[in-house]
């Protein structure tokens, strides 16, 4: 009865105009940012920081949330009709999407991609709501020696995922911690590393950090990138599935469902994994696996499926215990601290109203999805054509005005062109973003509960590993780390070892 009186709560939280207003932009411009290669949901939402100050937590959260899971549906388009994969997660579509564009029935791919993704975020977000209040339950039990392990975990999780070399990752996060304490010491009230800088007393700001390094720095890669465009000419025509298409690809939809929403549970298993995973099962399953990869609709039906679904499942570890999975989700993280909100266990009980209208708005917003993706589809072709030397300038238009009205400050704005220039050359030379990221946005809950526990267990460090939850984050933590520490140990001894 619970979860019924929260969806019946939610409801009436997303039908508000405002609300379905934000969750109409957010869908809008998710999919926009899918359709357009080279920006992704990160860029997006971290241009879109700003704006959030300007709405209630609820409408910010829906916002962030309609552009993480719109960019997964116009993510397919530039893959059927470009053979380029608007997003991450749509890669594997470009293999038999593409071909099916080319056969003429580029209608059906993106029909089925829609009402996939229709499908797969509707189902996913019920199972949200069933699963995530029996773990808020669970996290009420955490102390601050709890939150301070389950954190070391969170950044151990982005830093184990990292694409990069394991210490490159460790660096990243110890530059974000550092970053994290500038400003005035909570407890002492003294200054710390702010220079004389009077706006650094308050910390280095979320905003032009993120905007830095994922707007600024994303327009300077792609500036140095040539993209080839070559639209399908022919007529889009058929965009509903024949009763054929949808009995090929029901199945497929039905294990996409289910296999990107438990991925995306899990820590780095996230859309890109989900929508892989969905390909690789159908082509395993099928009867006929030498028809993928020449236009069979399964693999475009699965893996749509998959990467929409792996978006509510990301959900459930940031709006229960507060610990994002993704980069994603480590940017939605900082738009609720940057409302003054403490994500965890507490933020349904505090929050009910954020907590159910999110997930209400993330079905609102899939039925929104589904709306704009069938009849504007000659839209997203035509804006496919928009030149980048026009769209990159108001990009970083932008990020200027975005940086400059929320606090009116000049620094402000050099500080995200420093953080720009910093994130091209982290990118540039293969150094992570999101492990930086996110300890910037835990830095001071990091500090806060690691003071609070010694202060409440009379300085005695050993509280950490006495407590069952703490030592078994931190044992997980520290079995994370060494899985990716002990081949890198044993590849420089082998190094050494031929060298000698």
């Amino acid at each position: 009865m619970d979860t019924l009186a929260g969806l019946t709560n939610g409801f009436w939280v997303a039908a508000q105009p405002v609300n379905l207003l934000v969750c109409f932009a957010g869908v809008f411009i998710g999919t926009l940012i899918g359709v357009l290669p080279g920006i992704g949901p990160l860029g997006a939402i971290a241009l879109l920081l700003p704006s959030t100050l300007y709405v209630s937590p609820v409408s910010s959260l829906i916002l962030l949330c309609g552009i993480y899971y719109g960019a997964m549906y116009g993510g397919s388009t530039t893959s059927i009709l470009l053979n380029i994969p608007g997003e991450a997660a749509s890669v594997v579509t470009c293999i038999d999407g593409y071909e099916m564009a080319k056969q003429g029935r580029a209608g059906p791919a993106l029909g089925i991609a829609a009402f996939g993704s229709f499908i797969g975020g509707t189902i996913c977000v019920f199972l949200l709501a069933l699963l995530a209040p029996p773990l808020a339950r669970f996290a009420l039990r955490f102390g601050p020696p709890e939150y301070f392990s389950l954190m070391v975990l969170g950044l151990t999780i982005l830093i184990y995922l990292a694409n990069g070399p394991v210490l490159k990752a460790l660096m990243m996060a110890a530059l974000g911690l550092v970053l994290g304490i500038v400003g005035t010491d909570t407890i002492s009230g003294r200054q710390r590393f702010t220079f004389g800088i009077l706006e650094l007393s308050d910390g280095i700001g979320i905003i032009p950090v993120v905007m830095g390094l994922f707007g600024i720095s994303e327009v300077l890669l792609n500036v140095e990138r040539v993209f080839v465009r070559d639209v399908i000419a022919t007529k889009i025509r058929g965009i509903l599935p024949t009763l054929q298409d949808w009995k090929d690809s029901a199945w497929p939809i039905t294990r996409g469902t289910f296999l990107g929403f438990f991925l995306g549970i899990l820590p780095g298993g996230g859309a890109v994994l989900a929508s892989f995973a969905s390909y690789a099962i159908e082509k395993k399953v099928s009867k006929h696996p030498e028809r993928f990869g020449k236009g069979a609709i399964e693999g475009v039906a699965g893996p749509e499926t998959a990467n929409n679904a792996a978006t509510a499942g990301a959900m459930i570890p940031l709006l229960t215990l507060g610990v994002p999975n993704n980069g994603v989700t480590a940017l939605m993280l900082g738009a609720l601290v940057i409302h003054g909100l403490q994500p965890g266990a507490l933020l349904m009980k505090e929050q009910p109203a954020l907590f159910w209208g999110t997930i209400v708005s993330m079905y609102l917003g899939n039925a929104m999805l589904l709306v704009l993706n069938l009849p504007l589809i000659g839209l997203w072709v035509q804006v496919l054509r928009v030149p980048y030397p026009i769209l990159f300038p108001l990009i970083l238009l932008f990020c200027l005005i975005g940086v400059y009205s929320v606090s009116n400050s000049v620094v402000e704005i050099w500080f995200m062109l420093l953080f720009g220039v910093i994130g091209y050359l982290m990118k540039k030379f293969e150094y992570e973003c999101p492990p930086l990221v996110l300890a910037l946005i835990l830095g001071p809950m990091f500090e806060n509960a690691l003071r609070q526990s010694l202060i409440l267990f009379d300085g005695n460090p050993m509280v950490f590993l006495t407590r069952p939850l703490s030592a078994t984050f931190l044992i997980v933590s520290a079995l994370l780390l060494l899985s990716n520490v002990v081949p890198w140990i044993r590849g420089k001894k082998h190094l050494l070892a031929d060298a000698g």
